[in-house]
């Protein structure tokens, strides 16, 4: 188990794969995000789009699973405060393939719960060409070793 001790400002990380299919790219915007460009072929050519394109909420959340099975299924996560800063900057389409980057901007104690520490992590999902498609920095909460430490 990865505890806030364990870990370092610089800290980096790159893992997961997850590919992407165009019925789950349909299936998740008609159930939360169904604007044409998200749940219908022939409307998403006529968009800025092109073509069909996942939700900003679904890439996001495809991201959050390479976390809990990737960096979050080894770490004492506490859960997390927020996300600052999320942008997409690419969109995701079907057939694409999603990986992960973290690296640790910011770490500090809590003030308020000395057995937790706040960690600030850039968290970058990026394609197979190795671009961008979305990030955020999220505002961790990882259990202490000990709030002697």
């Amino acid at each position: 188990m990865q505890y806030y001790e364990d870990l370092k400002v610089g800290d980096t990380q790159e893992f997961g794969e997850y590919h992407v299919t165009g019925e789950e790219i349909v299936e998740f915007a008609e159930q939360y995000d169904p604007q044409p460009f998200h749940v219908d072929e022939e409307a998403a050519e006529e968009s800025a789009f092109g073509e069909l394109v996942a939700s900003g909420w679904h890439t996001a959340s495809m991201c959050m699973r390479l976390l809990v099975d990737g960096p979050l299924s080894e770490q004492a996560s506490m859960g997390a405060r927020g996300v600052d800063e999320l942008r997409w900057k690419k969109p995701v389409k079907p057939g694409d393939t999603l990986s992960a980057r973290t690296e640790v901007l910011d770490k500090r104690v809590s003030e308020s719960d000395p057995r937790r520490g706040y960690v600030d992590v850039r968290f970058e999902g990026r394609n197979q060409h190795d671009e961008v498609v979305v990030s955020w920095i999220s505002l961790a909460m990882i259990e202490r070793r000990s709030a002697g430490e």
